[in-house]
């Protein structure tokens, strides 16, 4: 037998392949994640048709009724009418899928409708369609990062995976500056030689802190320094600026970026990522980003429910305002009843509780006795010792809801001590 890394390889001494080996190493990782609490378990859910947030929890002792704090569907329109009407009759008139990769078989009118959606959505003269932000992310900055010889990236110290991931892949240097903090970014370019090319990687919104990011200060910084700007914007699109096109659109300096991601997962409830910028960037991407060239795409009912949900969000601000009284009240709520939380500008509302087995207790509390699912952030999504729940109003939570979580909160908090 012979060993790789003190573990059996797949070929035993006589010839035959055997995983126990790797088996015996994977199982010792996993055990030591539920040693420190990180173990993550997946509480099984479906949504209630119409009822939203409402969701049956599939659970070891039946179906239960539970409501749901912690989507991204931020706006609940997973369950629009014309959302769901536009992703049935697409389905009916085309198919299930796509077909394939647009570069072969799956190109369909439905992408370029979308795109040409998004890019109004943006004032961008382009867009381009990736299967999801993640993918989005690490295709467009690993595209874009390798793009021109010597390019540094200065990237925002709490960025997320898929943007740390764009930039792993391309291997160029990369420069962290802190969390938001426009001073630092400006003493980091002031020394890089001015002609050589900077990509400023950041984002609007931090979805486990709520951070708004400062957008227009950095937006400001590039331009001074002849840095190009690539802004993440998945946790705001929809819910911010004129009609939903983000904070950089809020803030007033929707021209001043370069490139936007965004996502079509969170606000507009289905599923997608994209980037939006100059027709010359947006072809770039497309003709040389390995990860949109050999990408199955987006089947159409999933791009025309995408379409009919930026096209009812864009049309009115009610279900944004209502968003907005919906968060006000849970955060006026937490106050009351003595609950800290991490207050921001923005929709998220993350609750501390540090450790990781302590933060599952608490979401296992909530879940069994109280019907309520917030599912535990630990790490490596948040650093260790800053593990939290982290709640997501929504417009269609309604007041009774909101009281009940600060019950079942004022509860499980209270049986850790804290």
């Amino acid at each position: 037998m012979t060993y790789i890394a003190g573990m059996k390889s797949f070929h035993g001494a006589d010839g035959s392949t055997t995983t126990h080996g790797f088996d015996r190493h994977f199982g010792a990782r996993l055990d030591a994640l539920r040693a420190h609490g990180n173990y993550r378990e997946f509480v099984q859910l479906s949504r209630i048709r119409g009822a939203w947030p409402r969701a049956h929890w599939h659970g070891a002792h039946g179906v239960r009724e539970v409501t749901v704090w912690c989507s991204n569907d931020y706006l609940g329109m997973g369950q629009h009418p014309d959302v769901v009407g536009a992703m049935a009759n697409e389905t009916t008139r085309q198919s299930a899928g796509s077909g394939g990769t647009r570069n072969i078989s799956g190109t369909n009118y439905l992408h370029a409708d979308l795109e040409a959606e998004l890019a109004r959505l943006h004032r961008k003269p382009a867009a381009l369609l990736f299967t999801s932000g993640y993918v989005a992310n690490l295709g467009a900055l690993t595209t874009l990062a390798t793009a021109l010889p010597n390019t540094v990236v200065l990237s925002d110290e709490r960025n997320h995976a898929s943007m740390i991931a764009g930039l792993q892949a391309a291997r160029v240097e990369k420069q962290i500056f802190r969390h938001n903090d426009p001073n630092h970014l400006e003493a980091l370019l002031r020394r890089l030689p001015a002609d050589r090319p900077k990509i400023i990687a950041f984002e609007s919104v931090y979805s486990m802190d709520g951070t708004i990011g400062a957008v227009a200060d950095i937006a400001a910084l590039a331009r001074s320094y002849g840095a190009l700007t690539y802004l993440d914007e998945v946790h705001a699109v929809g819910l911010y600026g004129r009609q939903g096109a983000g904070i950089a659109d809020a803030e007033g300096c929707g021209d001043t970026i370069d490139i936007v991601q965004g996502t079509l997962a969170k606000a507009f409830g289905v599923i997608g990522g994209y980037v939006a910028a100059s027709a010359a960037t947006v072809d770039y991407i497309r003709s040389f980003s390995r990860e949109f060239i050999f990408t199955s795409s987006l089947p159409p009912p999933v791009v025309a429910a995408a379409l009919a949900a930026i096209r009812a969000v864009k049309a009115t601000d009610d279900r944004r305002a209502q968003l907005r009284e919906r968060v006000a009240r849970v955060k006026a709520g937490l106050d009351r009843v003595g609950i800290k939380y991490v207050n921001s500008d923005s929709h998220i509302i993350p609750v501390l509780v540090p450790g990781a087995s302590r933060v599952k207790a608490v979401a296992r509390t909530l879940l069994e006795d109280h019907c309520i699912y917030v599912q535990p952030i630990n790490a490596p999504t948040v650093p260790v010792g800053a593990e939290r729940l982290r709640l997501t109003p929504c417009p269609l939570h309604d007041d009774a809801m909101i009281e009940c979580l600060l019950a079942a909160l004022t509860d499980a908090l209270g049986r850790l001590g804290a």
